[in-house]
């Protein structure tokens, strides 16, 4: 009994919350991948969540048994293969797409686009005709493209609509203040860095200058960690060496997003999170900024901000290979059979 009374309580610091409202049904499709197990763990352990639907071709229903063990109060279903994924999504608030295959080292994400794009139009499928106005969240990569590509497949249902629909770009935000703090012996936990743009290699722009609190580096030295920011993908395929990608840290950061979400869905003013969406905000129909999440959705678009010379030539830099992400993706469905 002693034990069990001083038992320590596993949070994400900055997004766990305590808001009273918690009956919320979240679906995790790709549940038994990589980051599908550690992110429905997280999602498990949070009191915003009352139902956990985990969706995925293979081993979802030991996944579901495993974390049905788990001492709190979200109920855990496991569904496994197409015939189950309707009943994954049926009466979904939020829906979290972490499914696809990951890079190997050598890939870019665009090298996952054939597999995953067929994936996430399938899911995107299902979400418009069994959960319309739950809030999409997709990790599946590439993001640039698989946002464009779930939002052309809700448009053929007449059902899409753009405050609900979300690329998470979390673990760049993570990232970059991850190493921000490294960097200045600072705590990373009040270190907060609005990244824009999009979700691959150059057209990931961090605004350093944004920083709260606020830093200042060298010249050499910020293009340095701009740099790292925009490869860290990379450096962790590297380092598995063939063994996959970025699994833990992106759970992390896709369980800080939803529960975001799930805060602002409750009534919790001034929850701001970057995420790549719909936008009129550039000249990119999609781009990744700081919003304002609200009941439904998005509330505001923050925008961009004030930018250095420096942010302002690495958006100049973003610009082309984002429009062809986008277009790519619109593309896929348009030529849909």
């Amino acid at each position: 009994m002693f034990a069990r009374a001083v038992r320590p309580t596993v949070s994400l610091a900055r997004s766990l919350s305590t808001s009273t409202q918690n009956n919320a049904k979240v679906a995790v499709l790709g549940a038994s991948g990589g980051i599908g197990q550690p992110l429905s763990l997280l999602l498990k352990n949070s009191p915003l969540v009352s139902h956990l639907s985990l969706f995925d071709i293979a081993h979802t229903p030991g996944v579901a048994a495993d974390l049905s063990h788990i001492e709190t109060r979200a109920n855990v279903t496991g569904h496994m293969g197409p015939d189950q994924l309707d009943a994954a999504l049926q009466g979904c608030d939020v829906v979290v797409i972490p499914a696809g295959v990951p890079r190997k080292p050598g890939m870019t994400r665009d090298d996952l686009f054939n597999t995953n794009a067929t994936i996430v139009a399938t899911l995107a499928d299902a979400c418009a005709r069994n959960c319309p106005e739950a809030m999409i969240c997709i990790i599946a990569n590439p993001v640039n493209s698989t946002i464009p590509i779930a939002s052309e497949v809700m448009k053929k249902y007449g059902v899409y609509n753009p405050n609900r629909m979300f690329g998470v770009t979390t673990l760049d935000i993570v990232r970059a203040n991850a190493f921000v703090a490294e960097l200045k012996g600072l705590d990373p936990a009040r270190v907060n860095i609005p990244v824009i743009g999009g979700h691959a290699g150059k057209t990931i722009i961090p605004l350093i200058s944004q920083c709260t609190p606020k830093v200042e580096f060298p010249a050499d030295q910020l293009a340095a960690l701009t740099a790292r920011i925009q490869e860290a993908g990379t450096e962790v395929v590297k380092a598995k060496a063939g063994a996959g990608s970025a699994t833990l840290s992106m759970a992390y950061a896709g369980a800080r997003f939803t529960f975001s979400v799930l805060d602002a869905m409750n009534g919790k003013e001034g929850v701001v999170e970057c995420g790549y969406v719909r936008s009129e905000e550039t000249e990119c129909k999609y781009f990744s900024t700081p919003l304002l999440l609200g009941k439904s959705g998005i509330e505001k678009n923050l925008g961009l901000g004030k930018l250095t010379a420096f942010e302002e030539q690495l958006v100049v830099e973003a610009m082309t290979e984002l429009k062809a992400s986008i277009k790519k993706g619109e593309d896929f469905v348009a030529n849909m059979k």
